[in-house]
C-alpha cells in the first residue's frame, strides 16, 4: 500500500523463483503436511506462522519450502476443509490488533499527535478491508469500532 498515506514509493521485493512442482529433496506426503497444518492451527498459530514453521522445521524432519506446491492447496484452504480456519482473515486481525494497541497508547498519551494520525490511518485501512471482506469472510452487517475489535481479539 505505497503512497496511500505518505508520498513514499514503497519497497521493492524480490520474486519467488517460478516452480511447478516441489523440489525432489522434499518428498513428504501431502496428507502428513495437512495433518501438521491442522496441528499447528490447533496450537494457535496463524496461517503465515504455519508456513514459516513448515519451512523451518518441516514435517518428519524434512522442510516444506512451499505448501501449495506440495499439496496443491494453500494453508488457508487446508484449514477451511478441516474446519480449523480462523474467524477473521489474518490481515484484518493484525490491523485490528495494531489499532487497539494504538488506541490504548492514545488513552495514556493524548498529546501524541503522530500516533493519533497513525491510528486514523490504521482505522481507515481496517474499514476498507472490512468492505472488501464483507459478505464472504466477515458478516454482512459488520462495522468496525474499537469495542467490536477489542471483543473479537479477546
Amino acid at each position: 500500500m505505497a503512497r496511500m498515506h505518505t508520498r513514499r514509493r514503497g519497497s521493492s521485493d524480490s520474486d519467488k523463483p517460478v516452480a511447478d512442482e516441489p523440489p525432489e529433496w522434499s518428498d513428504v506426503d501431502a496428507d502428513a503436511i495437512e495433518e501438521r497444518v491442522v496441528e499447528l492451527a490447533e496450537q494457535g498459530h496463524s496461517p503465515s506462522e504455519i508456513g514459516l514453521k513448515l519451512r523451518d522445521e518441516g514435517v518428519q524432519g524434512t522442510p516444506i519450502p512451499n505448501v501449495k506446491l506440495a499439496t496443491d492447496k494453500k494453508v488457508t484452504e487446508i484449514l477451511e476443509e478441516q474446519a480449523a480456519a480462523p474467524d477473521l482473515p489474518e490481515d484484518l486481525r493484525n490491523l485490528m490488533e495494531r489499532a487497539v494497541g494504538l488506541r490504548e497508547h492514545m488513552a495514556e498519551n493524548p498529546n501524541d499527535h503522530q500516533n493519533k494520525r497513525a491510528l486514523q490511518n490504521t482505522e481507515a485501512k481496517i474499514r476498507r478491508l472490512v468492505d472488501y471482506y464483507r459478505g464472504d469472510e466477515v458478516a454482512a452487517d459488520f462495522t468496525y469500532s474499537y469495542d467490536t475489535a477489542k471483543d473479537l481479539l479477546e
